[in-house]
């Protein structure tokens, strides 16, 4: 069963589209010309920390080997996430997300079919993370909403071409540490490119943003466009996010936040690839399975 994920995320095709980094328009500097690391923790934290939702129905997704596809994405702190994605032909495509307790994703062409999901606790000891590569909340952070954790050990920033820094970060993760460098915009401060590499410098993710916009209510900013990559799961996607309303939420709690039915679809439980899967049910909202608080 596990084995089948390896397929689903390789939907979008192994070829990522060209990537050219993006330049800032002339604003206002906000970071001075060598900023310490306590000025750019200062600068990205204090913009994304502010973030506390976002929202929007006019996003695309796509990639090399299908269509580009209608989207809707909304996001509320800590772990609230939700991507949904349609095709004029053929209705939904995509549909994952994620709550504190559990993520999930189902995905029309994978087969199985199914609606795949797994507690967030049980993620890093489940079969199911050698096929998906980085931790499930890895696509809140490409979409621009990261900080830079004063908690954890850093090193930089490195001044690079183009008024451009880099930061580099050490995570442990139940399969050993892993370095996620960060490029920022050496003026404004925004997030422009984030990379993770496992102990032995193999690329797992990344995620290219550009197309920075200032949302005029909030005065806060988020990329426009975000490409992200898993090489070794052959994943790659643009995600073009449309006009982005910043902390104001829109939409049924209920339903953005729990795990969906599909009519005829089951519920598998990645932690529990072997067990007979949740019987498929009438389209709505799942119960949540054994174990929700």
């Amino acid at each position: 069963m596990v084995v089948t994920l390896t397929g689903i995320f390789a939907l979008s095709g192994a070829n990522c589209p060209n990537m050219v980094r993006p330049t800032a328009p002339l604003l206002p500097r906000v970071l001075p010309p060598s900023p310490t690391l306590d000025q750019v923790i200062q600068v990205v934290n204090g913009n994304n920390s502010q973030i506390q939702t976002f929202w929007t129905d006019r996003a695309t997704i796509s990639g090399a080997g299908f269509p580009a596809l209608r989207a809707s994405l909304a996001f509320q702190r800590p772990k609230f996430f939700r991507m949904q994605a349609v095709s004029g032909l053929t209705g939904p495509e995509v549909d994952l997300g994620s709550n504190p307790d559990f993520f999930w994703f189902w995905i029309r062409r994978s087969e199985p079919s199914a609606i795949y999901y797994c507690r967030h606790d049980q993620f890093a000891t489940s079969p199911a993370r050698y096929s998906i590569p980085v931790q499930p909340d890895w696509l809140i952070e490409a979409l621009g909403v990261t900080e830079l954790d004063p908690n954890l050990p850093h090193q930089g920033p490195f001044p690079l071409q183009g008024d451009q820094l880099e930061v580099r970060t050490i995570r442990e993760t139940p399969d050993g540490p892993v370095t996620k460098v960060t490029i920022l915009d050496g003026s404004q401060g925004w997030v422009l490119e984030q990379n993770i590499y496992n102990a032995q410098g193999l690329l797992l993710a990344s995620a290219v943003a550009s197309q920075h916009r200032r949302d005029p209510l909030s005065g806060l900013v988020m990329p426009g466009v975000v490409v992200v990559n898993c090489p070794t799961a052959q994943f790659s996607m643009r995600i073009d996010l449309g006009a982005v309303q910043i902390n104001r939420l829109s939409g049924n709690p209920a339903e953005l936040w729990n795990i969906p039915t599909i009519q005829g679809v089951p519920a598998v439980n990645l932690a529990q690839p072997n067990q007979q899967p949740l019987a498929a049910q009438p389209a709505g909202i799942m119960p949540m399975p054994q174990g929700r608080p």
